[in-house]
């Protein structure tokens, strides 16, 4: 019978490929540890790449202006030259503390089970974001009824609306950057939203109310209605009732969307309101060796601050601090990141 081979254990796991993570993959790397990122859904980029793409930032260091899409491209470029492992389209549902290998070789890890498998980590980084997200719908039967017909709850490529007549719905970032990004290349842009103020950062709406989208405050949407897909869409003021028809040939609706932690809040993780883990100064949470970062992670008496480049810095503490855990008399801080990466390479 053929000797059965201890499970290979890597040094740190990122729970989630997002921004976030794929940065700590790429400087969990420079620190010279052994890295594997688990994404459930089946590209890394997580809420950039799911819910916004073509979205421009503005707010990450080197970047005058770039797109989501783009952003996570060169993430996962630089993360990649450390090559590491890369389980996509793959749930993390459970998390336990083991004992595996025999005599000389046993050693205690993090256990991380997924549905398709286990994965063996001396550490493990929860870069979740906001957890498992799903759109905010319409208790509306005849929006329900054109779904993947002309009803859609995000925008991946500006090209699908080419030449379109488009409905928006909403007040947040994602409705007013998706009705100035779609102007350029749609037929006619219609956006509608239940108020007058809008959600959105200001600099948005300035260049909003500047631009040639037809904007209707006080509006909410009432029907959709068409054959093999949406042609018409009946809106009403809230104020008055009255009732216009609209020609149109997509209905985007921008309301949101419902976050949670799912399987993650029943690893024992102590948490912060119904959407944050609570960690330290280390970004350590209360299960020794299991660190969290970016949008999921929370410090006790301060206030969230989701924004990419706190997700990055947040991330590079976590892997610090877990490469001192990890290695046996390894040193928080990395030195400077030109000699880190030198002795990489040299070791690759």
């Amino acid at each position: 019978m053929a000797k059965q081979s201890a499970p290979k254990v890597c040094d740190v796991t990122f729970i989630g490929a997002g921004p976030t993570g794929l940065f700590g993959a790429f400087y969990g790397g420079l620190r010279e540890l052994t890295c594997k990122v688990i994404e459930a859904l089946p590209q890394p980029g997580g809420q950039l790449i799911t819910l916004y793409p073509e979205k421009l930032i503005f707010d990450v260091p080197g970047f005058p202006s770039i797109k989501a899409k783009e952003l996570v491209a060169k993430l996962y470029e630089q993360a990649q030259h450390w090559n590491p492992s890369m389980a996509l389209d793959e749930q993390a549902l459970t998390l336990k503390r083991e004992t595996i290998g025999k005599r000389r070789d046993k050693e205690e890890c993090w256990v991380i089970g997924t549905d398709k498998g286990e994965h063996f980590s001396r550490s493990v980084i929860i870069s979740a974001g906001i957890g498992a997200f799903r759109p905010i719908k319409l208790d509306n039967e005849s929006v329900r009824r054109f779904e993947r017909r002309g009803v859609d709850y995000m925008v991946s490529d500006y090209e699908d609306y080419a030449g379109k007549r488009v409905l928006i719905v909403g007040g947040g970032d994602s409705a007013v950057d998706w009705a100035l990004g779609l102007l350029p290349v749609a037929e006619h842009v219609t956006l509608i939203h239940r108020r007058e103020g809008f959600r959105a950062h200001d600099s948005s709406v300035e260049a909003l109310q500047a631009s040639d989208v037809d904007v209707q405050i006080f509006h909410e949407l009432r029907e959709v209605t068409g054959k093999a897909g949406v042609e018409k869409a009946v809106i009403f003021d809230n104020r008055s009732g009255e009732e216009r028809e609209l020609d149109i040939e997509a209905l985007i609706l921008a309301l949101g969307f419902k976050a949670n932690l799912g399987p993650i809040r029943e690893w024992g993780v102590e948490t912060i309101g119904r959407r944050y883990l609570k960690v330290d100064s280390h970004m350590e949470t209360n299960l020794p060796g299991v660190f969290a970062a970016g949008d999921v992670a929370l410090q006790e008496d301060q206030d969230p601050l989701n924004l990419i480049v706190v997700g990055f810095g947040q991330v590079t503490v976590a892997v610090n601090y877990a490469y001192a855990q990890v290695k046996p008399g390894g040193k928080v801080f990395p030195g400077h990141s030109s000699e880190k990466a030198a002795r990489a390479e040299r070791s690759k």
